[in-house]
């Protein structure tokens, strides 16, 4: 069992690499050692302001430098981070402060506002710390970081951190009920990073550009980057223009996409216009990708893909598709592997198991158990999903796969997501995967809606390229060629736009809000 810390590994970065710079933020630029010496302020600062060891402390953060100098010092110091995405409502962010009792609150100034009309709800928030540039524009009785980081030395007290003591606690997106903490610990967030730092393809000296969230995906890829000597290039936000530009001007080398971000990249019409020579390695997941734009998108930017697949439970990685993996000859055998996601990690333990835990045949459907060193210590405060999901020490995933002989994995769906009609399980992933198969298709969801006869019948939401043009029927008969009569849409709808949840999947829950409301079940 590997013994070091989250703030060992920061640590071990800024003494080899001091010198270094380690963050490029628009104008600004932080060394190893400057990173080091602000988590270290941060650590005295907290602790003079009551931080003890346990205390949980909310992160709600847009991008930037400051987040990785809170999570070092929050690390160091024993505390428990609790990152809040900024796309959810504070009706969410409201619940997860009070149900992890978090004492502290950081905030960035541009949330002060959402900030302020959230305090009469929190129970437990005691001491608020604003990331601010301009000090006067704290609000009274807040703490400003920047500050903070001014009126502190770097002599924090040494905090005795056993790997079992939480790092984290993560919450699920919420989008089937109310969020669950996940709580990670130190070991399972360096297993994490281990396990990617061997199986995404990380290179010394990388130069990895983030825009999606840190408090999410975004931030655990920040040590693997760090530990070889790389220089992590953060961007506030995604827009197709700044992350070309940031490519062409600072030489990036890699970089995490969620799928929506590359079929934006791939549609914008500028974009053969950047020299995008020094990209090595697009890791993307989150969410399931269409294969035909995947397909698109090794050949627009050549073979260096990279696919993760995990969950919050055990983040990131259980199974992995590396660049050489989407490099493949037989064009229907690469159909397959651009359909999967990819092989068991190395340090995870895959079944694929029937409704009464038993594995199935090779090849047929089941659900994925893992047993693997990055996984979580269980629910907060919450023994009953933890039962649930983790059972004999294998944690229950509810998606959905099959195996092929050479050990790839296809998610067929989500568990939750099934839609079972006639007594038939019907999976919406290869439904939507077929429909991307068709050229006017830009995006797709399908979901179950209520039928008196059949319990539910399938439904496709499809938006169309612009310019392009598809009709219902035609977008049946489309996938009824490919799936057969029982799996193809009976109806489908076309909308401008999908929804998406804050993490950039399809919201399965407000698609499906519409045809099933006044009812008592989302699902028959």
């Amino acid at each position: 069992m590997i013994s070091m810390t989250i703030g060992d590994y920061y640590d071990r970065c800024v003494d080899f690499y001091g010198d270094r710079i380690a963050i490029t933020f628009n104008d600004r630029s932080y060394t190893y050692a400057d990173m080091g010496r602000n988590a270290d302020r941060l650590v005295n600062a907290f602790q003079s302001i009551g931080l003890k060891k346990g205390d949980t402390v909310a992160f709600l953060m847009a991008n930037c430098p400051e987040y990785i100098f809170c999570e070092y010092a929050v690390a160091k110091a024993g505390g428990i981070r609790v990152p809040l995405a900024v796309l959810l409502g504070s009706a969410d962010h409201i619940y997860m402060m009070n149900q992890a009792e978090c004492k502290f609150l950081v905030y960035h100034e541009r949330l002060a506002q959402r900030v302020k009309d959230m305090i009469p709800h929190l129970e437990t928030v005691k001491t608020f710390i604003c990331i601010a540039e301009d000090p006067s524009s704290v609000m009274q009785g807040h703490l400003h970081l920047q500050q903070l980081l001014k009126d502190h030395e770097p002599e924090g007290t040494k905090v005795d951190i056993d790997p079992e003591d939480l790092v984290g606690i993560y919450y699920t997106g919420g989008t089937t009920g109310k969020p669950k903490g996940v709580m990670l610990s130190h070991r399972a967030w360096v297993y994490t990073i281990l396990i990617e730092m061997l199986e995404l393809g990380f290179g010394w000296e990388e130069v990895f550009a983030y825009m999606t969230p840190l408090t999410h995906a975004g931030g655990c890829l920040m040590l693997p980057v760090l530990l070889r000597k790389g220089r992590c290039v953060i961007l506030d936000h995604f827009d197709p223009k700044l992350f070309l530009q940031a490519v062409e001007k600072e030489k990036i080398t890699a970089t995490f996409l969620v799928p929506t971000m590359i079929y934006i990249l791939l549609d914008y019409p500028d974009l053969k216009k950047y020299n995008l020579s020094s990209l090595r390695n697009i890791i993307y997941g989150a969410s399931a990708i269409a294969p035909e734009r995947l397909k698109q998108a090794v050949t627009t930017f050549g073979p260096i893909m990279t696919q993760l697949f995990g969950q919050t439970e055990a983040p990131m990685m259980i199974s992995a598709l590396s660049r050489e993996d989407h490099v493949v000859a037989d064009p229907a055998r690469e159909k397959e592997i651009f359909a999967s996601a990819g092989r068991p990690t190395f340090h995870a333990q895959v079944r694929i198991v029937d409704d009464n835990g038993n594995d199935v045949k090779r090849g047929e459907a089941g659900e994925i158990v893992v047993r693997c060193a990055n996984m979580m210590h269980g629910y907060f405060k919450n023994p009953e999903a933890t039962a649930e999901t983790i059972k004999d020490g294998w944690l229950h995933t509810g998606d959905i796969a099959k195996q092929d002989g050479e050990g790839f994995l296809y998610i067929v769906d989500r568990k939750k997501d099934m839609i079972v009609s006639g007594g038939f399980n019907i999976f919406p992933r290869e439904i939507e995967d077929a429909l991307f198969e068709h050229p006017a298709v830009k995006g797709a969801a399908v979901i179950g809606i209520p039928h008196d006869k059949w319990g539910e019948e399938v439904k496709a939401i499809v938006v169309l390229h612009q310019g392009q043009s598809a009709s219902e029927e035609e977008l049946i008969a489309f996938v009824k060629e490919r799936k057969g009569s029982l799996i193809a849409p009976k109806t489908v709808e076309f909308w401008d736009e999908i929804p998406l949840t804050n993490l950039g999947k399809l919201d399965k829950k407000r698609i499906r809000a519409k045809y099933w409301e006044g009812r008592e079940r989302m699902v028959s």
